[in-house]
């Protein structure tokens, strides 16, 4: 998952984790009002929800399209748990059980993200990226299909969609997600090391250090849609390529964890996880590069000359007095916290620390302090009515709400 262990060793993280539980969001804090808000806006916090159920290390939350009745949570080991929508709930099913066909070892591998197909009541797909040894690590995203009821995973189902050879065991990205144009996007990490060693952040002929864009077809082959930045070159699905992926939809990231689209506009944004220095948001439209590793957020990282020609900016950045590793959020569109309505949540996994911004900005801007959880904030989660979640790597789960 996101660069951990640039601050920590695994054993140490472990034993952290372990530690902090299921840790509350405790007492909450006032939002610094952010442009325009809406008559009455309130106390915004973040409290634990669905305080029954406890996962092992969950790295997401997400519910199946039109379906508001179930959510499903992904577990770094390998498996998926499934429970009612009702704060009372007591017990979850196993939704899927994949641990015999990744490698978990590393502390940033295992199964990393899920994206129901959007005909997932017709079709029953559903894709998962996770890691398999090879290479040392090879990142894979395969396509299953889902029982008649949609209750399980029919793992016997599997159709690898494209893989990629990882030059290390972190930096392994992972997300998968559909956009509202019915596309497929699907992040990766710089392959691995400090400082991208490879260099692969920069170089647009391999799938590491970027967001992939594709159109899914029903035998899980795809199309590359034409405005992608290099379409019409020969298909990286396994391979690097001499001429530009046509997969790649942006380029020159570090560790892109957790990204989203806005459901009013589309707008997509995504957190990058930085060196030592800055931690980054950046707005990701077809064909921006994002510097990485010529720079780290805004600022020079290690490049002699340090030209920003070509270079998109980050909307946001932020420091190691605020946190050291951040977790990409949602903007706000629901309706138990209208103070939040078009704002940009975001939080940090290792400082605990969930804030917002003005995703509308055009260079990095202010941030306001929503809380300090003391979570590992593992991922942010959306629900089809809008309203937004927090995933506690520790194992547990808090809503965002107005008080």
């Amino acid at each position: 998952m996101a660069s951990v262990t640039r601050v920590l060793t695994v054993v140490a993280m472990l034993s952290a984790l372990a530690g902090c539980g299921g840790g509350s969001g405790g007492g909450s804090l006032t939002v610094n009002p952010p442009a325009n808000p809406p008559p009455g806006g309130g106390t915004v916090s973040v409290e634990p929800t669905f305080t029954s159920l406890s996962f092992n290390q969950p790295v997401a939350l997400l519910q199946a399209p039109g379906d508001n009745d179930f959510w499903y949570v992904v577990e770094r080991g390998g498996t998926i748990r499934r429970f009612a929508n009702d704060t009372a709930v007591t017990t979850t099913t196993l939704f899927a059980d994949v641990s015999g066909l990744i490698n978990a070892g590393p502390n940033e591998a295992g199964l990393l993200g899920m994206a129901f197909d959007p005909d997932f009541a017709s079709n029953r797909h559903v894709f998962l990226s996770y890691t398999t040894t090879g290479s040392p690590l090879i990142s894979r995203i395969v396509r299953y299909s889902a029982n008649a009821g949609g209750t399980t995973l029919d793992i016997m189902s599997g159709v690898e969609v494209l893989s990629v050879p990882q030059n290390g065991t972190n930096h392994n990205g992972g997300q998968v997600s559909f956009g509202p144009d019915g596309l497929l996007y699907a992040a990766f990490g710089d392959g691995g090391g400090g400082g991208d060693p490879g260099n692969n952040g920069q170089d647009p002929n391999n799938l590491r250090g970027t967001i992939l864009r594709i159109d899914v077809q029903l035998d899980a082959t795809y199309r590359i849609p034409a405005t992608n930045p290099f379409a019409g070159n020969p298909l990286c699905r396994t391979a690097d390529s001499t001429v530009g992926c046509p997969e790649i939809f942006a380029w020159g990231l570090r560790n892109p964890w957790r990204f989203s689209f806005d459901r009013v506009g589309g707008a997509l944004l995504a957190g990058d996880v930085g060196q030592g220095a800055l931690e980054e948001i950046d707005r990701v439209v077809a064909g921006a590069n994002f510097g990485w590793n010529i720079r780290e957020g805004d600022t020079c990282f290690n490049a002699s000359s340090c030209s920003t020609a070509g270079l998109t900016d980050p909307i946001h950045v932020y420091g190691r007095s605020d946190g050291q590793s951040v977790t990409g959020g949602y903007v706000y569109r629901g309706q138990a916290a209208p103070a939040l309505t078009g704002r940009y949540v975001f939080g940090d996994f290792v400082s605990g620390r969930v804030w917002t911004i003005d995703p509308a900005v055009q260079t990095p801007g202010a941030s306001d302090l929503i809380e300090e959880t003391g979570l590992s904030i593992a991922s942010f989660a959306e629900g089809n009515d809008g309203e937004l979640f927090v995933v506690d790597f520790g194992g547990s789960l808090h809503a965002i709400v107005e008080n």
